[in-house]
């Protein structure tokens, strides 16, 4: 039973992972990035920024997340959708595909859900006892008449 509420999890959390990315990963446009240094526009500090180039105009995104480690000069993916180019996103799996909000949400989410199902099928009442013991399963005729 266990092994098959973990693989349901995954299965669902696969198919939520991959049609929820934003920028979307079907309709969205990869490209090389590099990473650069350039000026905060409202704090006039230097920050880091990955700058790509869409053709016809060159974007910067930012691209800091929880436990990723960038460096200046470092050569990266940006995934963006044509419309929107500068709502792009750095293409790697920590930070695009997984999220460490979804990854926690998920995984409580799961704990809690399977703890309700073993606590509702964990003490059954006494008559739903005595029922399961006096059924009696009827034969069942081959074809019907």
């Amino acid at each position: 039973m266990y092994k098959g509420v973990f693989i349901l999890y995954l299965v669902c959390f696969c198919c939520y992972l991959l049609f929820t990315r934003q920028p979307d990963y079907f309709d969205g446009v990869k490209v090389p990035a590099q990473i650069v240094q350039q000026l905060d526009s409202s704090s006039s500090k230097p920050v880091l920024k990955a700058v790509f180039n869409t053709g016809t105009k060159e974007y910067a995104v930012n691209p800091h997340y929880v436990f990723r480690n960038i460096t200046e000069g470092q050569s990266l993916t940006v995934i963006y959708e044509t419309g929107t180019p500068e709502k792009g996103a750095v293409y790697t799996f920590w930070g695009y595909w997984i999220t460490w909000g979804e990854l926690l949400m998920s995984i409580v989410l799961c704990f809690v859900l399977f703890q309700i199902a073993v606590s509702v099928t964990n003490n059954p009442s006494p008559e739903s006892l005595i029922e399961q013991m006096e059924f009696k399963e009827e034969k069942k005729k081959k074809y019907l008449d």
